[in-house]
């Protein structure tokens, strides 16, 4: 959620729990602006928290030309001072999955051990080695960040265009779904490279638009019914909450250009969804 309206919209997923102490909410407000500032960002979102043993990791994420591709994320334990945090690789994300489980500690430099046997050779001559994998939880945290946007960060359909050049910007001119489109999963898209776009048919061709219609709906998830949708506060805000990782919530003003999400929880992924639909 934009770090600019960030009382606002923390008030709006309130229902879920989700929230901040005064103290966190006001430390954000002054170093989100300062980070902007320095890092020259276009714009600063705060991501969320995600809970440790001994601390909490309060995330944000800085956008500048692209906003899909173009970002930084950041980690602080004070909401003041932001450290960068790696961009996970192909290799990092198989090492985290790999090695580390269970709760985050809430120290950066804590390490995750994991032993595996390789076997080396062929026949009789084949040789089998022990080998210990370790992942500093730095890097499950850059992992652990950018799995949960590739697979539940949400927007409204409108909200953001693909140029002809291919970057993904904010639609200016995007008021806001109806009450009526806001209601439907179809309307709300993933913010992320598009993985099983399906071929629409002729009727669904007619009515969409490449500049918009670039993004993997929520529709098409896989289990089905791994969203909640409702209305709140008397049907003027919608919200969606993620029951794969659990925690996460979106909102959206219909007839307002106004939305984002937040995520706070542990940091794990409901493996137990696809048995409890």
């Amino acid at each position: 959620m934009d770090s600019t309206s960030l009382y606002y919209s923390l008030d709006l997923v309130s229902g879920a729990g989700l929230t901040l102490s005064s103290e966190q909410k006001a430390a954000l407000q002054t170093s989100l602006v300062i980070l902007q500032k320095n890092y020259k960002f276009h714009r600063v979102l705060f991501w969320g928290k995600i809970l440790g043993i001994k601390g909490d990791y309060f995330i944000a994420q800085g956008l500048k030309d692209d906003e899909m591709r173009d970002k930084k994320t950041l980690y602080s334990f004070d909401c003041m001072d932001w450290d960068l945090l790696p961009p996970p690789t192909d290799e990092m994300i198989a090492e985290v999955n790999t090695a580390a489980s269970g709760r985050f500690m809430g120290d950066p430099s804590h390490e995750y051990e994991h032993t595996e046997t390789r076997r080396h050779g062929e026949g009789d001559e084949a040789v089998e080695e022990d080998i210990v994998v370790k992942v500093s939880e730095e890097k499950r945290l850059a992992t652990t960040v950018f799995t949960i946007d590739q697979e539940v960060s949400v927007v409204p359909r409108g909200a953001y265009i693909k140029s002809p050049h291919g970057t993904v910007q904010t639609n200016r001119s995007f008021e806001g779904l109806s009450v009526g489109e806001a209601g439907k999963l179809s309307n709300y898209l993933h913010f992320s490279e598009p993985k099983c776009l399906r071929k629409p048919s002729i009727l669904e061709m007619a009515e969409s638009d490449p500049c918009r219609d670039f993004l993997d709906p929520l529709s098409e998830d896989i289990p089905k019914g791994s969203w909640s949708i409702q209305f709140e506060r008397g049907s003027s805000v919608c919200v969606l909450r993620s029951l794969l990782w659990l925690g996460l919530s979106f909102y959206h003003i219909p007839g307002t250009p106004q939305h984002g999400f937040v995520y706070m929880g542990t940091g794990l992924k409901n493996l137990d969804l696809p048995f409890m639909l």
